[in-house]
């Protein structure tokens, strides 16, 4: 082979090895565990600015077939006790935009089998969790009884 051949030869291997490995840019990746079904929903989630409406916490339960389409109506489970009704409806129709980007999703066989018709509730976090206080304990100081 002529040394001058070679680079075309690297370029062309460049080219098809896409192709080689089975992961076309066009196919999604395919989600193989509950942790991958959760991380694909959180990334396809957009909450409303804070302009339109304050943080909450919302959940939403919602079941798939074995072809990563939602089967029945998804239902909201909890949200915030300190949101008002216009923080519920926006983040209510949020949730459902995150579904429609995300669905189908694209199940492992395995993982399709294994999630079909059954309930999974997806917690949206927004606002933020204050820890609480830890409670010092100081053995010395403790009242005894003798």
């Amino acid at each position: 082979m002529a040394p001058h051949r070679k680079p075309v030869l690297w370029f062309a291997a460049a080219l098809l090895l896409p192709l080689w490995t089975g992961s076309a840019h066009g196919q999604p990746a395919r989600l193989d565990s509950i942790r991958d079904v959760f991380a694909k929903l959180h990334s396809c989630w957009k909450p409303p600015p804070r302009s339109r409406a304050s943080p909450i916490d919302i959940t939403v339960v919602v079941s798939f077939n074995r072809e990563g389409a939602i089967t029945g109506r998804p239902r909201i489970t909890h949200e915030s006790e300190n949101a008002s009704d216009n923080d519920r409806l926006i983040y209510r129709v949020a949730v459902m935009e995150a579904l429609q980007r995300c669905t189908p999703l694209p199940f492992t066989e395995a993982l399709g089998g294994a999630i079909a018709g059954r309930p999974l509730a997806i917690p949206f976090r927004t606002s933020k969790r204050i820890p609480p206080k830890p409670r010092e304990h100081r053995a010395w100081l403790t009242p005894k009884i003798l």
